[in-house]
């Protein structure tokens, strides 16, 4: 008997609008890439959201302070692929220094320039390492959310921080209830390549790897994201016991504030990638048929993928 599926997400950093609302708008912007991308008129999936702003923040964005919101994409047809990007961005230029002061920081085990991003750019992540209450309360959210889905077959989104606090749950899953399986798991915008970051795994979880639990992992990035520097994970993340590495993919992010300013890492425009819609749609209930031969060869192709693992 074909087990339910569901899609389940988790918000990275900074303050969000109200819980309902940042659900609304993720699930949102999945149904429209998996429509313009895929063909799918009226895409139906389980949704489930972890928020956790709320551990940090008193209260929610208002409508006022959020410039960010969720709006859809001007125009009809799919979205534009990562194999479209311009060849070289500032990123690009920019990722070999990195990757050098990226060596002598994990080497050493001394990392002032992660520490002033960390600092400076992403607070919450700072915190995050920094207290062990607040990470312990935002990684059970997760758990929880993963436990309460362990008979579906499950595709995990994390944005940003929410990489983080995901390989942290699911490595800490992998020890408490090995029989919590993540069938996909995506990573959007995720600073998993901060020598910073990855020190910390190998302190708590050992070598980096792809968790035991996961069945595959699609790592996305936007060459013009500074927040995923190092772009590619697949050179620093050795694969699971079942030999599954992780798969990185160049994607186009569109995303645009209503003052028509471009966001990169925003969270909105990842989800409606192609690279993106063309996991999700291995999620769409009752399951998908797509109508266009080159749409049918990524989806069936995934569908085969999930039932053989």
């Amino acid at each position: 008997m074909e087990r339910s599926r569901v899609i389940i997400g988790i918000h990275g950093l900074a303050n969000k609008p109200p819980a309902d609302e940042k659900t609304r708008w993720w699930k949102e912007a999945i149904a429209e890439g998996l429509s313009r991308n895929e063909g799918v008129a009226d895409p139906r999936f389980a949704f489930e959201f972890v928020y956790w702003a709320d551990l940090r923040y008193d209260a929610p964005l208002t409508k006022d302070e959020n410039r960010e919101p969720y709006r859809p994409y001007d125009g009809i047809g799919p979205m534009t692929g990562g194999d479209e990007a311009p060849a070289l961005t500032a990123k690009e230029v920019l990722a070999p220094v990195y990757a050098g002061i990226d060596i002598v920081e994990e080497v050493t085990g001394i990392t002032p320039v992660d520490d002033v991003i960390l600092e400076s750019r992403f607070d919450d992540l700072w915190h995050y390492h920094a207290e062990q209450s607040f990470a312990r309360a935002v990684r059970r959210r997760l758990i929880e959310r993963l436990e309460a889905f362990r008979d579906h077959r499950i595709l995990l989104v994390a944005h940003s921080m929410g990489s983080v606090i995901a390989y942290d749950a699911l490595m800490q899953l992998e020890q408490e209830d090995s029989s919590v399986k993540v069938e996909h798991l995506v990573t959007a915008a995720a600073p998993l390549g901060l020598a910073k970051v990855k020190l910390k795994f190998e302190a708590e979880h050992g070598a980096l790897r792809v968790p035991n639990n996961v069945l595959a992992w699609t790592n996305l990035t936007d060459s013009n994201d500074i927040v995923s520097i190092m772009g590619k994970l697949e050179t620093d993340y050795g694969p699971n016991n079942a030999g599954m590495r992780v798969a990185d993919r160049r994607v186009v992010n569109a995303y645009l504030r209503p003052d028509a300013t471009s966001n990169h890492h925003k969270s909105y425009g990842y989800l409606r990638t192609p690279e993106f819609s063309r996991v999700a749609c291995g999620y769409v209930d009752p399951p998908f048929v797509p109508s266009k031969p080159q749409t049918a060869s990524t989806c069936m192709s995934n569908a085969v993928e999930f039932k053989r693992t």
